[in-house]
């Protein structure tokens, strides 16, 4: 049987490898545990997409299940018009398009493709201030897809007990940080336990 990679590990990936393995260790435990406010706050976001609730419109798929057995991977979209061909990844607010972002978009056209769906355009969109960024499709920019190949097939070869972080700001900024036994920034006071 083979083992799909969630499309959502590819942003995960990027930020921190680790971040992966500390998911699927304490996933089945409260969100509260480890979950800051942002990550909240875009859980709720995508809650009328994830209960099919966003649109009623016959066009508009909502937080289908899709896979890609080329990449393998697999998730779900956001959005996607079929009419129009326009594939939407819905974030809660986006200051900047970090390439984990763009990599999840990709993965997702791909995996729509692959199903047989024809993607004509991609973009962000942001909530909290009603704005869309428009993303090339993998084939209008080379450098990035190779990035996203490169990104999937180090992620789908990962080796968690030879990784050692790079940087301490994104270990001070890890949700997991209290969790980790090799961060960078120090621990997070955690109230006298």
């Amino acid at each position: 049987m083979e083992l799909y990679l969630k499309i959502s590990y590819l942003n995960d990936f990027v930020f921190c490898p680790l971040s992966i393995y500390f998911h699927q260790l304490y996933g089945q435990l409260s969100e509260r545990m480890y979950y800051g406010s942002a990550q909240l706050d875009g859980k709720a976001a995508h809650a009328a997409i994830d209960e099919g609730r966003y649109s009623t419109h016959k066009n508009i798929l909502q937080g289908m299940d899709v896979y890609s057995g080329e990449y393998n991977l697999c998730g779900k979209i956001d959005l996607f018009d079929v009419e129009r061909g326009l594939l939407t990844e819905r974030k809660n607010h986006i200051e900047k398009i970090y390439d984990g972002y763009v990599f999840q978009l990709y993965a997702q056209c791909l995996c729509l493709r692959e199903m047989g769906y024809t993607v004509k355009s991609m973009r962000f969109y942001s909530s909290t201030d009603n704005k869309t960024y428009s993303v090339r499709l993998p084939e209008e920019d080379m450098e990035m897809f190779a990035k996203f190949k490169a990104t999937n097939k180090a992620m789908q070869t990962f080796n968690p007990s030879s990784y050692e972080p790079k940087t301490a700001d994104k270990c001070h900024h890890c949700i997991y940080n209290d969790f980790c036994d090799r961060p960078l920034a120090p621990k997070a006071y955690c109230g006298g336990f």
